[in-house]
């Protein structure tokens, strides 16, 4: 059998099981549902520790990844084929273990992310001073980007580390959209719309956007700016007027950041770890939560029996989310 058509064959049984995580979805609702599905594909949720600096247990130090967009895959429609990114509900879940855990006193998070969804980003921040309110000390280390909701995040930090090359900043809202009307004329295609209410097809892909529409839809993104703006006032005790200065979208180097008040020191990971040890004090333990959660992509079979690129482009399909929404995103 030739590796082209057992890769059809892979492809098949994965849209299969799609149908079927779906229907299960239909079956059970809310976390039921999540568990079923989950369970199938992903194992334990458990939170294991592994131990990365041995010290002392009763003054430990937490290294966290927060890598890639900040987006929530929805619980109730569980993707057991898109586990190899970001999953929200499994970082939050860290997030509240860190605040009731005694013996953790340092949070070491590391993120490399252009941004995410605003209600994400405003989840792990709020989540985040409830840490620092516990009496726990919180230092960031941007990796090669931290931008928008990267940044957002990063923003309740007691120190933030970045390097000379790190892009962050981008600091505001975006919301798109695209509309293919005139092209849909052009084939002779023609959309049928009933609506309750004026607005309720705004944004819509079929028909232009309205000036009435452009207002409604700029007073949410001034809504979310300005909560933005409000995060890093608080965050990094700086003025509203300075605040707006620097949050026009545009992208700031690491070096910039620093002279701009976004940042507080240029280093890396290893720095900004040794920089929380010597705050802590003593000698503390350094340990990480374990990753147990795995894409069915990333399955050694379906690695060796299809091309990577058919991979994530079938792992895209079914992980896209749909529709508008406004973003703390970077985009080029």
């Amino acid at each position: 059998m030739s590796k082209r058509i057992t890769a059809s064959i892979i492809a098949a049984t994965i849209l299969v099981l799609a149908l079927v995580v779906q229907l299960i979805g239909t079956v059970f609702t809310g976390e039921e549902a999540e568990n079923e599905t989950m369970g199938l594909f992903a194992g334990s949720e458990n939170l294991e520790e592994k131990v990365v600096d041995r010290g002392s247990g009763s003054k430990r130090i937490v290294e966290l990844n927060l890598e890639g967009a900040i987006i929530d895959n929805p619980s109730t429609n569980p993707n057991p084929f898109g586990g190899g990114g970001y999953q929200h509900d499994r970082f939050m879940k860290k997030l509240e273990a860190i605040k009731e855990d005694g013996s953790i006193k340092g949070v070491h998070l590391y993120v490399n992310s252009p941004g995410g969804g605003v209600y994400e980003s405003a989840e792990i921040h709020d989540k985040l001073l409830e840490i620092k309110e516990a009496g726990k000390t919180i230092y960031v280390s941007m990796g090669n980007m931290a931008a928008s909701g990267g940044y957002y995040v990063s923003a309740p930090a007691d120190r933030i580390f970045a390097s000379n090359d790190t892009f962050t900043g981008s600091l505001g809202v975006i919301m798109e959209s695209i509309n293919y009307q005139e092209l849909a004329n052009e084939y002779g295609v023609k959309f049928n719309t009933i609506k309750s209410g004026e607005f309720k097809d705004i944004m819509s892909p079929t028909k232009e956007m309205t000036e009435a529409d452009r207002e409604i839809l700029q007073t949410l993104v001034d809504e979310s700016y300005q909560q933005f703006v409000d995060v890093i006032v608080e965050g990094r005790e700086m003025p509203g007027s300075r605040v707006k200065e620097l949050a026009d979208g545009r992208i700031y180097s690491g070096k910039q950041a620093v002279e701009n008040g976004l940042v507080d020191d240029i280093g890396f990971r290893e720095d900004t770890l040794k920089a929380l040890k010597k705050e802590i004090g003593g000698d503390p333990q350094v340990f990480q939560y374990k990753n147990t959660m795995g894409s069915f992509f990333d399955l050694p079979l379906a690695e060796s029996l299809m091309p990577n690129s058919e991979l994530r482009y079938i792992e895209e399909l079914m992980s896209k989310r749909q529709g508008p929404r406004m973003m703390y995103m970077y985009t080029d």
